[in-house]
């Protein structure tokens, strides 16, 4: 079982840019397709990004593509999301993600592992 930990949310300016890191224990995640979720007030949990098991496949929403871009590092156990062109509407809780399953999937309850969520906020 693996055990998630998010990092790097905070108070940014609109266009700037932030690194998420989220750092896994127990279990290696090369056994894992890993995701970013996010949650906003008002809003529900919108998937945000996330990466096949052998890193060969990603997979973006509609309304960060092009701006934000997931990675992963097995030898630092950590999975990593780059936001760039930062906007107001990417102010939410992301969430980090882990399921077994090969394929890619987007839907939140597909994935298995939750991290406690770290807090992005985007003034204009």
């Amino acid at each position: 079982q693996v055990q998630l930990v998010e990092s790097g949310g905070r108070l940014v300016q609109a266009v700037d840019s932030l690194r998420l890191s989220c750092s896994a224990s127990g279990r290696t995640i090369r056994y894992y397709a890993m995701a970013w979720f996010r949650h906003a007030p008002g809003k529900g949990r919108e998937f945000v990004a996330a990466i096949r098991r052998d890193s060969l496949m990603t997979e973006y929403a509609d309304s960060v593509k092009g701006r934000f871009s997931i990675s992963r590092d097995t030898a630092e156990n950590t999975v990593y999301l780059q936001m760039n062109s930062l906007k107001p509407e990417d102010t939410a809780v992301y969430y980090c993600a882990a399921n077994t399953a090969f394929i890619l999937v987007t839907r939140w309850d597909e994935y298995d592992y939750w991290g406690q969520g770290t807090q992005v906020t985007v003034s204009s």
